[in-house]
């Protein structure tokens, strides 16, 4: 059983979303330290005047909280957002696929929590694009040790023989190989490289942008085919 684990990012990038679609079961694992300018409360999308950043106010005590105890501030910012969305997209082909999706988000509710919004989208979108992965919180297994000792025993926990992760995982988990293959969980690393360009609203083709840019200009019976990198995991 193949199992990712990973933060949850706001609105993330099509790699995000390939990792859930590799995975059986994938866990949140926001009970880890909120870091400052990361993609948790802040992605990239297309814009007429080129990327533009969408970023979710945070006030400065969050980085001494978990990412699960990140309060949000009033919703003012979610009107902004869903104008920012709607203007940069609003020209796209499929707009009306993703336009649901951000009435739902940002008009529909308020958020108190950034992990809470986080989660809502990331499901949401996964099950528009008909992905049936089982999603799973941290907090509700026992973490003990440090972080290597804490991520295999929540791996050990979901029952995972494969852990799937990022390139830049490598990094981290470099000399703790073993202690991967002693618990019986082999290490999958997926690679980034080899993701077709699909039609942009505007040129050059950017890549790393979110979800959302995917879904307002493809047709969704074929977004999962953009999902697959032509580079294969190692």
């Amino acid at each position: 059983m193949r199992a990712v684990v990973l933060q949850s990012n706001y609105l993330p990038w099509r790699g995000y979303f390939d990792l859930i679609n590799s995975a059986d079961v994938f866990v949140y694992y926001d009970e880890v330290q909120y870091t400052k300018n990361d993609w948790r409360n802040r992605n990239r999308i297309c814009s007429k005047n080129g990327v533009h950043w969408l970023t979710i106010p945070i006030g400065r005590d969050a980085v001494k909280k978990k990412v699960s105890e990140v309060q949000l501030p009033d919703a003012a910012w979610q009107q902004t957002h869903f104008r920012t969305l709607s203007y940069s997209y609003r020209q796209a082909r499929h707009f009306q696929q993703v336009e649901p999706l951000l009435t739902d988000f940002y008009k529909a509710r308020t958020w108190d929590r950034l992990s809470e919004l986080n989660r809502h989208c990331i499901e949401s979108i996964t099950r528009l694009l008909g992905i049936s992965t089982t999603f799973r919180d941290s907090k509700d297994y026992l973490l003990e040790g440090d972080r290597i000792q804490k991520l295999i025993g929540l791996l050990q926990q979901v029952g995972a023989t494969e852990y799937l992760t990022g390139p830049s995982a490598r990094a981290y988990l470099a000399g703790h190989e073993d202690a991967f293959g002693r618990a019986g969980i082999g290490l999958v690393f997926k690679s980034y490289d080899g993701y077709r360009e699909y039609p942009q609203l505007h040129s050059p083709f950017e890549p790393s942008v979110s979800i959302v840019d995917l879904l307002a200009n493809v047709p969704l019976s074929e977004c999962t085919r953009y999902l697959s990198s032509t580079q294969s995991t190692t």
